[in-house]
Parts: structure tokens; sequence; C-alpha cells
């Protein structure tokens, strides 16, 4: 599963967040996946896409970084993905 990931950064202070991060990493348990970031031009927040079959990993590293950050989590799935579901059933879309 794809999870869209939003960190809203504490105090609108990343700072300690990437101190953390050079110190120690990411922090993730094994089986969870990090897949690619944005961080917004005002450094307030940064997207990330992160990849688990197991959500509970992901409430693992949430764990790890929650006196920092606060956390939006959101299941996504990838377009093409989208795509292909739609293709492969047109009648029973929800939209």
């Amino acid at each position: 599963m794809l999870f869209m990931v939003i960190e809203h950064f504490k105090g609108r202070d990343p700072k300690r967040v990437y101190s953390r991060f050079a110190e120690r990493g990411r922090l993730m348990p094994d089986g969870l996946n990090y897949v690619n970031s944005w961080i917004e031009v005002g450094m307030d927040r940064c997207f990330q896409v992160m990849e688990t079959d197991n959500p509970i990993l992901l409430q693992e590293w949430i764990k790890n970084w929650g006196d920092l950050v606060d956390f939006e989590v959101v299941p996504v799935v990838t377009s093409a993905e989208m795509v292909e579901l739609y293709q492969r059933d047109e009648n029973e879309m929800p939209f």
C-alpha cells in the first residue's frame, strides 16, 4: 500500500527535524519503504510517499517523529493503478 504522508513541522520549524535526520536517519522499521518526498517552498510542510504492506509499521515510524512533527496520512493509489481499475470494470467505479 502507498501512503501520502503530510508532515506539519511543529512550530513551523524544520531545523530540529533535519538535525535528527542527519544524526539518526529516517528511523523507519524494516518493511516500511520511503518512495519520495517534496518540501513546501515555505518549509512548513513535507509531503512524502511511503510504502508498506503493514500499516502498523507506518505508525511505529510516526511515533519516532511525533515530538517534532504532526502527521496527516492518506492511503493512495497511483494514477496508473486507477486507470487500470477503471478500464477493467467501468460500471463499478464510484464516480
